[in-house]
């Protein structure tokens, strides 16, 4: 498992900076690789702990999992005599993750899919409201800890920590890497682990965080086609898909926003199941400035 140390000359909080938990997720990688190159020891107070993979045996075979087919963020704080991923579970915990005050962990959407750049984080913690408003995202989702995961084992140990999603599996994209790298930094300034940036603020886009999300699910098999983008708002019933039947002889049926909201979440999958997730949809109290935020967001990565 690689990990990059640089410590500071003063003292500070210890941020470790966690990716490919999951192997075939690669956009972290390409953030972490950049922020090593951007971070100076000169510079920093405190210290930065980067692990670029930590799922060494799912990037070499391009998959999410281990070889013994368990995904390893279900697998925390594991167990020293464990199966493989308790073992690497184990070993994360006790040699990086209990050394460390505040944690950002990367991720992309599972295989298939493609999320809007986001942060999600337990929001019941003011400290950890804080660290990912400073991250600078536009959309912030209150999720809940699940059972095994890096997540609940870090908060556990007193640890806050962020997570963030963005873009698709096995797949790298230019603006959630920029978004990626640009929000570890700011991050890092929040906790006075660099000096305030002084010519330009760092993800200017204001942070709005989801009253709710959930996902919109097929109504019934066939060929799946979507009708809106990553960021876009989709109106109470607006049709945001379609569904035809593979012959072409059957009855379109259309795939409809069951309320207001933004979708942060979808499917590429052009053949679907009944009950397939499609789209993931956010709902916010102020929509039309989350909208705002995010033209404002897309406009900065470009640059």
């Amino acid at each position: 498992m690689p990990v990059h140390v640089i410590r500071g000359r003063q003292v500070g909080p210890r941020l470790f900076v966690s990716a490919a938990i999951h192997g075939d997720e690669l956009n972290g990688l390409e953030i972490i690789r950049r922020l090593i190159k951007r971070v100076s020891a000169r510079k920093i107070s405190g210290t930065i702990i980067a692990i670029p993979v930590v799922n060494i045996y799912g990037m070499i075979q391009h998959t999410r999992y281990l070889p013994d087919r368990r995904d390893l963020n279900r697998s925390f704080p594991g167990s020293s005599t464990g199966s493989l991923a308790s073992r690497l579970a184990n070993l994360l915990m006790t040699e990086i993750v209990s050394k460390c005050t505040h944690g950002i962990d990367l991720h992309t959407a599972a295989t298939n899919r493609d999320n809007l750049p986001q942060i999600r984080a337990d929001l019941e913690d003011k400290d950890t409201v804080d660290l990912a408003k400073a991250f600078g995202v536009p959309v912030i989702i209150n999720s809940k800890m699940r059972d095994g995961s890096l997540r609940e084992a870090a908060r556990a140990i007193d640890i806050n920590m962020l997570l963030y999603e963005a873009g698709e599996a096995m797949r790298l994209n230019e603006n959630c890497i920029r978004a990626g790298v640009n929000g570890v930094l700011s991050v890092m300034r929040h906790l006075k682990m660099l000096p305030e940036f002084s010519s330009r603020q760092i993800n200017k886009a204001k942070p709005y965080i989801a009253r709710s999300s959930q996902w919109v699910r097929a109504p019934t098999s066939g060929i799946f086609r979507s009708k809106v983008r990553l960021g876009k708002e989709a109106k109470k019933q607006q049709k945001i898909g379609i569904i035809e039947d593979v012959s072409g002889c059957g009855q379109i049926r259309h795939v409809c926003a069951p309320d207001e909201g933004i979708i942060i979440g979808k499917s590429h999958l052009p053949l679907v199941h009944e009950g397939d997730p499609l789209f993931h949809i956010a709902y916010f109290k102020e929509v039309n400035k989350v909208v705002d935020s995010l033209e404002e967001f897309e406009a900065d990565q470009a640059l």
